[in-house]
């Protein structure tokens, strides 16, 4: 089933625009991709002007870029935590840009048009503790064996 993109039929206010022509094949859109979460599965689409597409239909990994170091890292998705476009996909688990997903390395929130990128890439919000990849500092012992000062032989 196409889904007819043309200009409405209304003027801003409220009459009716009579149209001075038809419908036209250009003017078509497609289903949405609806990714959802599993295996990854990809298809290539037609477009165009002769280019194609990648629609992602599935994913289990997303790129996730962490703000305060600038790295990106792979990371599983475990969950859709909320999603803006429509309350009902966080219980289908269905990924969208602005969607925020629970990762393995904490949540974040996509970036990419899934269905028309054919990746997910995400930006970490709040990070799981010890799971950023972060180096933590530690308190060097002193050299001399247990650490205790020993006082000079008298």
């Amino acid at each position: 089933m196409a889904i007819w993109q043309g200009r409405s039929r209304k003027k801003p206010s409220g009459g009716r625009i009579w149209p001075s022509r038809k419908k036209r094949k250009y003017e078509l859109g497609r289903e949405p991709a609806e990714t959802k979460i599993g295996p990854t599965k990809r298809v290539k689409v037609k477009v165009r002007g002769g280019g194609r597409k990648l629609r992602l239909l599935a994913a289990d990994e997303a790129n996730i870029t962490i703000p305060e170091t600038g790295e990106s890292k792979k990371a599983k998705i475990i969950s859709v935590l909320e999603n803006p476009a429509n309350p009902h996909f966080v219980r289908r688990n269905i990924i969208t840009r602005g969607a925020i997903i629970e990762t393995s390395l904490g949540k974040a929130r996509v970036t990419s048009r899934t269905g028309q990128d054919g990746v997910v890439n995400a930006t970490l919000i709040e990070a799981k503790p010890g799971k950023t990849g972060r180096k933590t500092t530690t308190k060097k012992k002193p050299k001399g064996g247990s650490g205790e000062k020993k006082e000079p032989p008298a």
